[in-house]
């Protein structure tokens, strides 16, 4: 049977190209691999210094490690069959050549201490990264501190900044750790320094700085002063600083510290109105945990043609524009984040609504008992109050205005979070 399929012949005669790329080099690997263990080919020795001794092809070395690469070729070692390195274990070096070979490599928590190091000086930064990955996925109180040290000591930029944030974040739970007392001045001044610092209260904060300078007294009495001006001690209670900060001994013996106790308690006796004529510091000044990006929000008011609006926009001075937000739930003259009866144009409201930061949404809260316009909005101790209001008769005097409010939207959490949604009571004046 004749074969009746046509091969095409060439449109001219030119010199014919085919090129052909491999798809994996895994099996030449496998060879490398199988000659190193055989100790075939071999052309150096890295020898460690407990004496142990893994042998390599200096061309295999040097195309994977840049310190391998730089030994081979500018220093001394080039021309060397043996080469000793100093202040490397050796089970981590075995176990990073075998990668240099195979691309393969085991981290446990029993080797990841000898292999960041290791991985380091050898500038793999593959298996550099596959350390610090594994161990933020083993952060917990226990250990972050340890973590963050290892972080800061070998420049793994990511792990030192997610080490920080978790200790910043739990906070409380990390200072009932071992770890916590080992930490050093400077590292115990920048966390208690921290506007990001996580804690229930300020008083937490006060005492673990206590139960830190006390476990090594004769060195650490001496970085008191320097703590305590970071300790927001303004913003515990009152009974709480007269029954615990008062008679503190460590406190009583430190002239400075004895500064930062009375300005306590002058700040908690003054009257509200008195508070705004005193200079505000550090103190003063309430911890703001994952830090806030504020923004102006404009909503409602009055549009083209005199239409009411029920639009939300906000403008983010981080990129220097205007953003549409959520619309509204019924439009109304006035606006804001908390958005209390107003005007439709033709009638009073009565209805109320609120912006949450978190969701981004209005939600819908209870009815006000009257219909107002005009009135004022203020909170006081988490109550809303609506105050005073426009008679019917009045509207026409109603000069038409929204409300530019300043909000501080709080960052995405990282985490478990806890709903923050607003519960609000509405009391009317």
């Amino acid at each position: 049977m004749q074969n009746t399929k046509q091969i095409p012949e060439p449109s001219q005669c030119e010199p014919a190209k085919y090129e052909y790329k491999k798809s994996s080099y895994a099996d030449i690997y496998d060879v490398l691999q199988s000659l190193r263990r055989d100790e075939v080919l071999c052309d150096i020795k890295l020898e460690t210094d407990n004496g142990g001794v893994i042998f390599g092809h200096k061309v295999v070395l040097a195309s994977a490690s840049p310190y391998f690469h730089a030994m081979f070729t500018n220093f001394s070692e080039k021309n060397q069959d043996l080469v000793t390195i100093r202040q490397l274990d050796y089970s981590a070096l075995q176990l990073l050549i075998d990668f240099i070979y195979s691309g393969k490599i085991s981290i446990t928590e029993t080797n990841v201490q000898i292999l960041l190091p290791a991985s380091n000086l050898l500038q793999l930064q593959e298996v550099k990264n596959a350390c610090c990955d594994f161990l933020q996925a083993q952060l917990c109180p226990t250990n972050v501190i340890g973590i963050n040290d290892l972080a800061d000591l070998h420049s793994c930029t990511t792990l030192l900044t997610s080490s920080e944030f978790y200790i910043q974040q739990h906070y409380l739970d990390v200072v009932e750790e071992e770890e916590f007392l080992s930490l050093s001045s400077e590292q115990m001044v920048k966390l208690i320094s921290s506007d990001e610092l996580t804690a229930s209260s300020e008083e937490k904060i006060f005492e673990s700085v206590i139960r830190w300078v006390k476990h090594d007294l004769d060195s650490r009495k001496q970085m008191l002063p320097q703590l305590m001006e970071h300790v927001r001690l303004p913003l515990t209670s009152k009974d709480y600083i007269l029954k615990n900060v008062v008679d503190e001994p460590l406190l009583l013996n430190c002239s400075k510290c004895k500064d930062y106790v009375f300005e306590a308690l002058r700040f908690r006796l003054l009257k509200s109105e008195e508070l705004i004529t005193i200079p505000h510091n550090i103190r003063t000044k309430p911890r703001q945990p994952g830090g806030t990006h504020k923004v102006i929000l404009v909503a409602g008011g009055l549009g083209i043609n005199h239409s009411i609006l029920n639009s939300t926009e906000w403008y983010d001075p981080k990129i220097n524009k205007w953003q549409y937000g959520p619309k509204m739930i019924t439009p109304s003259l006035g606006g804001g984040l908390a958005v209390v009866g107003g005007s439709d144009g033709e009638h009073f409201l009565i209805s109320a609504e609120v912006f949450d930061c978190r969701t981004r949404e209005w939600n819908t809260i209870p009815n006000m008992s009257t219909m107002r316009a005009g009135h004022g909005l203020g909170v006081l101790n988490n109550l809303l109050y609506a105050v005073k209001y426009l008679l019917l008769h009045d509207f026409k005097f109603v000069i038409v205005t929204f409300f530019i409010i300043v909000i501080g939207i709080n960052k995405v959490s990282r985490g478990k979070s806890r709903s923050t949604s607003p519960k609000l009571n509405i009391f009317i004046a």
